[in-house]
């Protein structure tokens, strides 16, 4: 009786008895963001192979590594969620072709396997022969069994290593565009909710993961240049931010169309979904998402187009500017999954998410699923070279 009346103590108007449980925690808002982490950081990576951008080689392989640690950990909030992680795999065994989610098996592990991995093999092969020559013991070993005991580094292997990457990379920015995209459809296509119910939604999720996956790709490269007491390739952070700049624009504009579009409309949802902006996401959605996380970034980095900053100035100009993107779109996942449940389907009551601390879907789990990404990444970069040794002299083999 006494959680009865807690529960009833969050809850405001006329809901649904089968609405006071909120059924979509913090691990499935963990579940976007580290899937729009991936798909962005592999974008920014295709600029430099399939568009040829090359001020942005110096981040290319950092991009690479970071997709495939955050894709490492994607799958693990819906696999947590779901309480029967063994489960999983019978999406292979049976497959669904009509269930959106279900086809995430098949999209992720081709996604894993058919375009990142393979990537990263063929972009680091050369490096992990030469590395294997260079080094002995157990690393030695590992080289060898990362570059799957190869050693033909010769120039027709390392030509026909480009062309397998330039292909590779071709056919992943779509299956990009599909990882993330299909995470929107999946919310879009909820007609009975007018919170969700959007043909935008999956280009706003899209546009989203770029701008995420392009700022966390910055900051990466600040941070670890910086405790390499490396210098920073001025000229390709600014071009990063050029990208960056016009992806946050595209992203603002979608999302204010998409705002436009639902007030246009004025369904009978429009009164309730004003009280759910008014009395629950104020915080969440004007204030962290909108001001904090898009509006005073953008405003940064115009600032900074329009007048010349020295190097510094614009390194920290840069650092704020992305952490605060970070938790702009952090705060975009929140209010979309967690905001969708805070009202009922009579239209005429609230609710309130309470999040747990500890538990499997509380705020530790998620903190850890969050971390996790990072640590792999400090592994991969401390093994694998982010920069090329193209320059280095090859030993005799």
């Amino acid at each position: 009786m006494e959680m009865f009346r807690e529960i009833m103590g969050r809850v405001s108007g006329y809901i649904y008895p089968n609405e006071i449980e909120i059924n979509w925690s913090i691990l499935i808002v963990v579940y976007p963001y580290l899937t729009g982490l991936v798909a962005g950081a592999f974008i920014l990576a295709s600029l430099v192979k399939v568009f040829n951008v090359k001020e942005l080689q110096p981040t290319y392989r950092l991009s690479l590594l970071t997709a495939l640690s955050f894709l490492l950990i994607a799958p693990f909030p819906l696999l947590l969620h779901l309480a029967w992680p063994m489960r999983s795999f019978e999406i292979f065994l049976t497959p669904n072709l009509t269930s959106a989610m279900a086809m995430f098996g098949f999209v992720y592990a081709w996604y894993l396997m058919g375009v990142l991995l393979l990537e990263v093999w063929f972009e680091f092969r050369r490096d992990l022969v030469v590395l294997a020559r260079e080094t002995k013991g157990v690393l030695r070993f590992v080289y060898r069994l990362l570059s799957l005991f190869s050693s033909d580094i010769s120039e027709a292997a390392l030509a026909f290593d480009r062309k397998a990457i330039r292909f590779i990379t071709i056919i992943g920015i779509p299956s990009a565009f599909l990882l993330h995209g299909y995470v929107g459809f999946i919310f879009g296509s909820i007609k009975a909710n007018p919170w969700w119910s959007s043909v935008l939604m999956p280009i706003v999720f899209l546009m989203s993961a770029i701008v995420s996956g392009i700022a966390m790709v910055v900051l990466l490269y600040m941070i670890i240049t910086a405790t390499r007491n490396e210098t920073i390739d001025m000229k390709c952070l600014d071009k990063i931010v050029t990208f960056l700049f016009y992806a946050v624009i595209v992203d603002f504009s979608l999302e204010f169309l998409d705002f436009i579009h639902r007030l246009y409309e004025s369904e009978e949802s429009i009164q309730i979904l004003g009280q759910l902006i008014a009395l629950r996401l104020f915080q969440n959605l004007v204030i962290l998402q909108v001001l904090m996380g898009m509006l005073v970034p953008l405003a940064i980095l115009v600032v900074v187009e329009l007048r010349r900053f020295n190097d510094d100035m614009r390194k920290l100009l840069y650092f704020i500017s992305v952490i605060l993107i970070q938790l702009g779109i952090f705060s975009t996942r929140w209010n979309v999954v967690i905001g969708g449940q805070l009202f009922s389907k009579s239209l005429r009551g609230l609710m309130t998410y309470k999040m747990e601390i500890t538990g499997l879907e509380g705020l530790l789990t998620a903190l850890v699923l969050l971390i996790l990404p990072f640590v792999i990444l400090t592994v991969l970069v401390r093994i694998l070279p982010i920069r090329r040794l193209d320059q280095q002299a090859l030993p005799p083999g």
